[in-house]
């Protein structure tokens, strides 16, 4: 693989996974080598359309081994088993598989190698630089642990580059990648701040010319960062973030995409071209060969220092109790404890390094202090969640105690807020670190948020029960009575209803507004509240009348039966002729009209209607042609669905609906009237069963004669005597007054269809007497004697009948 123009193919179509070296181990590019590749991938028909991808980093630091899991290329990887050395040489080239638009892919020789020697720094400038010039996209291959290291994160590399990039060639917009490696537990957020931090530095720290003076990096580079796991230690979660980090990769031209805000691209026809008089620029220009070696070499000492006071720290067994005991609970003297650790290792670091340059270990001294602050961050953020959960349950109990022992709410949160702040202040002061810019105020508003929460929740649950208790005695003090007042029907129903509701609505509205004074609500708040118990006062009358209005027809006919059935004593009424039905049943109606007009509307407001007179008028004063209602309304007032000087909200029975109720009312209790009437006729005529006397005077005149023919034969006298007393026997036998109150000729018929049997009955008593008497001559004789067989029952049939003889 060593040799200039050398190719890899592992598989797959031609030209779909091959690699060519274009840049020997000599610093030499193979032109004929990149012609090769570009003609064998079908680059040169590209135009436009197409991207260079490169990477960047150590030696054995996976460059390779990335890009062929990231790209589907065949680059050499490095076999871990035959320990770590150089694996690529100069530059290679190959293109990506399965990826829009057409990338170029280069993989650069790794940094930091013992194979070079000396030569190694002027190549690897020399090589990133060239990168960095023909690539949309530079990936920078990082170790995780080595970030903030001043060789390993290729700072000086970087601040060299960027001042020849611009100074050569006019600079273009490239991508920086920078790819994290074995990513530990430090959250990507921490190692993306600093990363571009220090690009930023350096982008600052380096000369420029004239026209770029006041340049910012962002004109010229978009920075990105990601972070993969271990290849070796978790090559699964490798594979996996790998595989993402190649979606980002299509369409990596397009608007959004990585390379998207590229400029001046070189057609793909002439790539191999530029490429190659880029490499001779920059293998010409010197002024890359010129380190600070002072710098360097106190870069270096400075960090291995600076790691070695944080692997101590890391040991340190002060440090390690302090964070086992953050796990389980508030450890005392937490920051003052944490703080000398932290001080100690400092100055045995600035005791290790007081003849290095200054900028240099200043630099560096801030990045372990970064680094040792960051391991203990989490252990910081325990102590105040711990701290904040602390304070928070004491505040919790202490307001559930004083409001048990019956203090004012408002003044009860006061006392207890006030001294749950003052004991986070104090926790605060125990917890802090000298060495940590802490802003508190966050932590303590977020303790005052989560007091205020928790106040909140108290005082709408205690809101929540006392409106309830209030509703109910509301509801209680004006239900039952309403609907007592409203079954009477009254003319002064409502009126009675209103006094009711606005004295209990005034009682329970002072009452309300005296508890509520405690809470410290806002007057708008409270004036809400006390609103809301009048509506719910409001709301129970209405329900109530809608409740009884549901069963208005009920009511009515109740009403009219108990007007009807009874006197004003309460007694029941017996039909005689001398009661006035018409007017009996008219008072029981006119009843019956006013409970329907009582229930027709809610009448909680002091406003007349006219909905009685509407009824009565209408209904009971001879309907269409009545002259009263001619005079007082146009119309038929009951002809609308709408009551006047009435809204609809508070119409419980329209007055189409007022009609239909009062036709089921006459329809239902008509019988009644009828049954009444039929009673008192029957009765009347009871007592009128004989004939007039008019009429007894013109039968003893014209019957003059017949009684004295009566006179002159006593046996006819004798017979109508029989008859009488045989009549007024059955008179009073089967109450004959009786049956004539249901009519003439009912009574008739009953009276024939009971005396014609008893009549038969008689008639055949007195013909077996007749035969008993013919069954016994005068001369008494022993009667014969009949054996025992030859007993016999009487033969009714025949009328005879036989007596035995013992």
């Amino acid at each position: 693989m060593d040799a200039p123009g050398g190719v890899v193919g592992v598989g797959g179509r031609s030209g779909e996974r091959h690699a060519a070296q274009v840049v020997g181990a000599d610093g030499e590019m193979d032109a004929a080598a990149m012609e090769r590749f570009a003609a064998a991938a079908g680059l040169r028909g590209r135009g436009l359309s197409y991207a260079v991808v490169s990477i960047l980093g150590p030696q054995g630091s996976g460059k390779s081994t990335l890009l062929n899991h990231l790209f589907g290329t065949s680059f050499r990887e490095m076999d871990a088993l035959k320990g770590r050395h150089q694996t690529t040489k100069g530059i290679w080239i190959a293109k990506a598989v399965g990826i829009e638009p057409f990338t170029v892919v280069l993989d650069l020789e790794g940094t930091d190698g013992t194979e070079r020697g000396q030569d190694d720094t002027a190549f690897e400038k020399q090589s990133a630089l060239f990168a960095l010039v023909v690539s949309d996209i530079v990936m920078i291959n990082l170790w995780c642990h080595d970030i903030g290291r001043e060789h390993a994160a290729n700072r000086p590399l970087l601040r060299t580059v960027f001042q020849v990039l611009m100074r050569l060639f006019s600079p273009r917009k490239t991508t920086l990648l920078l790819v994290i490696r074995d990513k530990t537990k430090t959250p990507l957020e921490y190692l993306t701040q600093a990363l571009k931090e220090d690009i930023e530095k350096i982008w600052d720290s380096v000369q420029k010319p004239e026209a770029y003076k006041e340049a910012a990096l962002s004109d010229f580079f978009n920075v990105e960062v990601t972070a993969l796991s271990s290849y070796e230690e978790n090559e699964e979660l490798f594979k996996e973030q790998v595989g993402q980090l190649r979606q980002r990769f299509y369409h990596s031209i397009a608007p959004g995409g990585l390379a998207a805000d590229r400029r001046g691209v070189v057609p793909a026809s002439g790539f191999c071209l530029s490429a190659l008089q880029i490499w001779k620029v920059i293998r010409e220009n010197k002024d890359l060969n010129l380190p600070a070696h002072k710098v360097m070499v106190a870069t270096v000492r400075c960090e291995e220092i600076a790691n070695e006071k944080l692997k101590n720290f890391l040991s340190n067994k002060g440090w390690l109790e302090l964070d086992a005991a953050v796990k389980s609970g508030l450890p005392p003297s937490f920051g003052t404890r944490l703080s000398a650790i932290l001080d100690s290792y400092l100055s045995e670091y600035d005791m290790e390094t007081m003849y290095f340059d200054e900028g240099v270990r200043a630099a560096k001294r801030q990045q372990l202090e970064s680094s040792m602050l960051d391991h203990t961050y989490p252990a910081i953020e325990r102590v105040m969640e711990h701290l904040h959960l602390v304070v928070l349950n004491k505040f919790k109990s202490d307001l559930e105690q004083s409001l048990r022992n019956t203090e004012g709410f408002a003044e009860s949160v006061r006392q207890c807020s006030q001294a749950s702040m003052e004991e986070f202040d104090a926790g605060i002061r125990d917890t802090a670190v000298k060495h940590v810019q802490w802003d508190a105020s966050k932590a303590r508003n977020k303790l005052q948020e989560h007091i205020q929460a928790h106040v909140e929740s108290i005082r709408n649950a205690k809101l929540a029960e006392l409106k309830a208790n209030y509703e109910k005695k509301l509801s209680d003090a004006i239900a039952g009575p309403a609907q007592s007042i409203l079954e009477t029907g009254q003319r002064d129903s409502w009126a009675c209803i209103r006094r009711l509701y606005r004295r209990e609505t005034e009682n329970a509205a002072l009452a309300f507004s005296a508890s509520l004074s405690e809470f410290d609500l806002d007057q708008t708040i409270s004036s809400k509240m006390v609103s809301d118990l009048r509506e719910h006062a409001r709301s129970v009358v209405e329900i109530k009348a809608r409740e009884e209005a549901g069963n208005v027809l009920m009511r009515m006919k109740e009403r009219f039966f108990t007007v009807l059935s009874h006197d004003r004593d309460l007694m029941p009424r017996t039909w005689m002729g001398d009661k006035d039905i018409r007017s009996i049943t008219r008072e029981a109606r006119l009843g019956a009209l006013r409970l329907m007009s009582v229930m027709a509307a809610i009448r909680l407001d002091d406003k007349p209607d006219k909905i009685e007179r509407a009824l009565t008028t209408a209904l009971l004063d001879g309907g269409p042609l009545s002259h009263k209602r001619s005079i007082e309304f146009a119309s038929d007032p009951l002809a609308s669905s709408t009551w006047e000087e009435v809204s609809p909200k508070d119409t419980l029975i329209t007055p189409v609906q007022c009609k239909s109720i009062w036709r089921q009312f006459k329809a239902e209790t008509e019988y009644s009237v009828v049954q009444a009437m039929s009673i008192q006729e029957a009765h009347r005529r009871s007592k009128s069963w004989l004939p007039p006397a008019w009429t007894i005077l013109l039968l003893a005149i014209l019957g003059y004669n017949e009684f004295m023919f009566l006179l002159r034969n006593p046996l006819y006298l004798l017979g109508l005597f029989v008859a009488f007393a045989l009549s007024y026997a059955i008179w009073l036998q089967y109450d004959i007054t009786a049956y004539f109150r249901h009519g003439m000729l009912s009574a008739l018929l009953t009276i024939l269809s009971r005396l014609l049997p008893r009549i038969m009955d008689i008639v055949m008593q007195i013909i077996n007497m007749s035969h008993k008497t013919q069954a016994f001559p005068t001369s008494i004789s022993p009667p014969p004697t009949y054996p025992c067989s030859e007993l016999h029952e009487p033969d009714v049939g025949t009328g005879s009948s036989a007596v035995p003889v013992s």
